[in-house]
């Protein structure tokens, strides 16, 4: 009978006999057939007697459940030791300093098992390869095929494994990868080198360590690349490594010292990566040294607010109203400057047609602004009365007819305030009635009725934030 299928036999008392070792299920209902309590032996006249101390069906199958390893197990524990076996010879590669090519070698190696292989990282690094790799850093390789080796081995070391993210830091790679890129080097290892920052920064212990480090200028020369000696990858890394670095509010400053912010709006506009950089600008703008960094540099406001005419990217409106709402929330200046560069329409528009996290900010940046005005309106009234010569003092004519005239030109502007706003509000519902149409496949010729326009006059104008 073929192996597969062979199961056991009983013996004459109920006990079982295995020709070969099988699996725990096969035993189980093996064990279950041959049941417990006794049989007429197969062929006997009368019934035998039981042996004693014979165990039953039910307790075979107890110490069967019982035992630790079952036998369908033995193949997997000893291909596992043989992967052990193996991960521990490359281990021992990298310790035969003397011996150069088997170093590199090692270092391959690690490479290549822990590209995709989770529990290769984790058993590498108890086996002690992060400081032999660290220290391959500094060997005089004029090839840089060691240091190219030992970083791309410390990059898929720290592949989702905070614990190996931080073993490569405390082993004091960060400062050798920088020592690295400040000698003569090809452009594959500053690329290695980029990769490596951006893996290692994503663990929050480490953006700390990192960023006082002297990697951020780096970072940002890298980004700006204006000769394109690094790749597009590697500016994609490092801004995605500045973004990690930005979230750590003591790493603001240095990004200021580089003078990222302005590189950072200049690119805004590349969609590739706008996205991005309105994230890295949103940590930035939380620390305060951050928002007067993005204040002072010329038609920063602007560019924003142009962001929020962004129909076809969302996010980016969204992440361009929070830049803005912090600013304005906690800058008088700035909320002037954006007075003055025209915000009013675009934060009206996307409270009516922005996303519904979009509408909320702008809605709060409208209320902001719209506070400062009133204290506007409210300052003239108040300003010469309080510079009088006695508190008992009557204001002269002269000064009263002026406050009038002041009053009056205010009411002017608000009106005329108050106009646009209306203009701009029926030309956006406009707007979306001629969408409804288009989408409900109704005559081009459809008007919305008078009905309808005086609804929206009445009611729409009146429910807006400003």
């Amino acid at each position: 009978m073929a192996r597969g299928t062979t199961l056991g036999k009983c013996d004459g008392g109920g006990s079982m006999v295995l020709d070969r070792p099988l699996k725990l299920w096969s035993l189980i209902i093996d064990t279950v057939r041959c049941g417990g309590g006794g049989g007429d032996g197969g062929g006997g006249g009368g019934k035998k007697p039981l042996p004693k101390k014979q165990p039953t069906g039910s307790e075979k199958l107890s110490e069967l459940l019982k035992q630790p390893e079952s036998w369908e197990n033995e193949e997997e524990v000893r291909r596992k030791e043989e992967v052990l076996e193996g991960l521990k010879r490359v281990a021992d590669k990298l310790q035969k300093e003397e011996e150069e090519e088997e170093v590199l070698k090692g270092a391959a190696e690690v490479r290549r098992l822990t590209k995709e292989d989770a529990h290769a990282r984790t058993t590498l690094a108890l086996l002690g390869v992060i400081p032999p790799l660290v220290a391959l850093l500094d060997v005089r390789d004029p090839t840089f095929r060691s240091q190219i080796a030992a970083l791309y081995a410390l990059l898929n070391l720290a592949i989702a494994n905070d614990a190996n993210k931080a073993a490569i830091v405390k082993a004091g790679a960060v400062h050798k990868m920088l020592k690295l890129i400040q000698s003569p080097n090809d452009q594959a290892t500053a690329e290695a080198v980029v990769a490596n920052f951006l893996g290692l920064s994503a663990l929050d212990t480490n953006k700390p360590i990192i960023g006082s480090s002297g990697a951020i200028p780096f970072l940002v020369k890298t980004l700006k690349d204006l000769e394109q000696t690094v790749s597009s990858q590697a500016k994609q890394d490092s801004l995605r490594a500045l973004y990690n670095l930005s979230i750590s509010p003591s790493n603001v400053y240095a990004m200021l010292e580089a003078d990222l912010i302005s590189h950072l709006l200049i690119k805004l506009g590349d969609m590739e990566v706008s996205e991005r950089i309105l994230s890295v600008l949103s940590n930035i703008v939380s620390v305060a040294e951050g928002r007067k960094g993005i204040s002072s540099v010329s038609n920063a406001i602007p560019i924003l607010i142009d962001v929020l005419n962004w129909t076809d990217s969302p996010v980016c409106q969204e992440k361009a109203s929070y830049i803005l709402m912090v600013m304005a929330h906690k800058s008088y200046g700035d909320r002037q400057a954006m007075i003055e560069a025209g915000i009013a329409s675009s934060l009206l528009e996307l409270t009516l047609l922005g996303s519904t996290l979009a509408q909320k900010r702008a809605s709060r940046i409208l209320e902001c602004l719209r506070v400062d005005k009133g204290k506007q309106v409210s300052a003239p009234i108040c300003g010469p009365l309080s510079t009088s010569s006695s508190p008992m003092d009557p204001p002269s004519k002269h000064s009263l007819e002026e406050e009038e005239e002041e009053v009056e030109e205010e009411e002017e502007m608000m009106s005329l305030e108050k106009k646009a706003v209306k203009d701009l509000v029926q030309q956006s519902l406009h707007n979306n009635m001629k969408r409804m149409v288009k989408r409900a496949n109704l005559p081009h010729d459809f008007v919305p009725s008078d009905h309808f326009k005086s609804l929206t006059s009445s009611s729409t104008s009146k429910s807006l934030p400003f």
